[in-house]
């Protein structure tokens, strides 16, 4: 039995999308900020102390230059750069102060995941830090709809 080309590639649509289709749905919601005139997300994959404090800087200075409204501000940290928003973080404060200014945190939750079956337990993060399964593909979800990518 021979089927048509039509048929087979209907087939492997359908297995591509059932595929693609989890990863897409772990995607965090977009920030609502109806009058955002700019949109900015802020890789943060250092343990580095400098690193965080010029993201922290960074997301500070734009508040700064531009009305808290219009502006859309993601910090999507994964790897080493979720050190910045453990618990005990020695900049939990002003994590805190720009997510009261409308600053969204991202935390990648499969590094999460790495660090519990490495050490054994589950690390601890500011309460207000949203949950992403893949930081990287939360960047990569921004990119795609109209969010500028800095690496400080």
């Amino acid at each position: 039995m021979t089927r048509s080309p039509t048929f087979s590639a209907m087939v492997l649509a359908f297995f591509s999308w059932t595929m693609i289709a989890p990863a897409a749905a772990q995607q965090v919601p977009l920030q609502d900020k109806p009058f955002a005139e700019h949109k900015v997300v802020l890789q943060l994959s250092d343990g580095d102390a400098k690193k965080q404090a010029l993201v922290l800087s960074v997301a500070n200075n734009l508040l700064k230059a531009y009305d808290p409204d219009k502006i859309a501000i993601e910090v999507v940290a994964f790897g080493p750069g979720i050190d910045l928003l453990l618990s005990g973080s020695e900049r939990r404060k002003q994590v805190e102060s720009l997510i009261a200014q409308g600053v969204r945190f991202d935390v990648c939750l499969n590094t999460v995941d790495t660090i519990e079956r490495e050490t054994g337990k589950r690390p601890e993060f500011i309460q207000a830090a949203t949950p992403v399964q893949v930081g990287v593909g939360q960047i990569l979800f921004l990119a795609e709809h109209g969010y500028t990518v800095v690496r400080p």
